[in-house]
């Protein structure tokens, strides 16, 4: 999932990215990497170059992962604790991300943070959505059930999962004001995880 972020080119080469459930900075460990790689001459010559001048910026609630993102990372990164729910994100940003994240929250929120999302990127700015598809039949079980394995090993196993379909995701992010091109995101596995590549009217 995140190498295709750097080898389809989906990242702005400059800005803010804002990381949402950024967890222990996976994300944002990565990209710091690919920049490292590329200025060093060790960088796939079939891939267009990793962003070099894009700010990295995550939050998460979990206050034990934000230490480990923190600890990883260093003084360079900003990574917060806060909630989502109900959160005031900063801005401007040229790309919000929110990988397998929308699915733990209450009903009510993920459309509130979509929204919220749109007003914090500039014109032409990109929110990147992955979500597993509801509607993908025995894929999506399985992918279900990888979803709360993750949430047991997390201590959340009380907590509820939502799951929606990918028309439902497309047509919340295009009541936000985006233009959408959902993105199977699953090859090699046996799962149903779709990339919802959100771009804003540039102006």
């Amino acid at each position: 999932m995140y190498l295709a972020l750097l080898r389809r080119g989906l990242l702005p080469g400059e800005g803010t990215l804002l990381d949402l459930g950024c967890g222990q900075g996976l994300l944002l460990s990565l990209l710091r990497a690919a920049k490292e790689q590329y200025a060093a001459g060790r960088w796939p010559r079939d891939w267009p170059a990793p962003p070099r001048h894009l700010a990295l910026r995550g939050i998460d609630a979990h206050a034990g992962r934000v230490d480990i993102a923190r600890q990883a990372l260093g003084a360079g990164v900003e990574v917060e604790q806060r909630d989502l729910r109900g959160l005031e994100l900063p801005r401007p940003c040229a790309v919000v991300t929110m990988i397998d994240v929308l699915l733990y929250l209450p009903e009510s929120e993920p459309e509130r943070l979509i929204r919220k999302a749109a007003e914090a990127l500039h014109p032409g700015g990109v929110l990147l959505l992955r979500e597993p598809d509801a509607g993908a039949g025995f894929a999506f079980r399985l992918t279900q059930f990888g979803s709360w394995f993750d949430a047991l090993t997390r201590g959340r196993w009380r907590a509820p999962i939502h799951y929606r379909r990918a028309a439902h995701w497309s047509a919340v992010l295009a009541s936000a004001g985006f233009s959408v091109e959902p993105q199977p995101m699953s090859r090699g596995t046996p799962f149903a995880n779709i990339l919802f590549v959100a771009r804003k009217a540039a102006g």
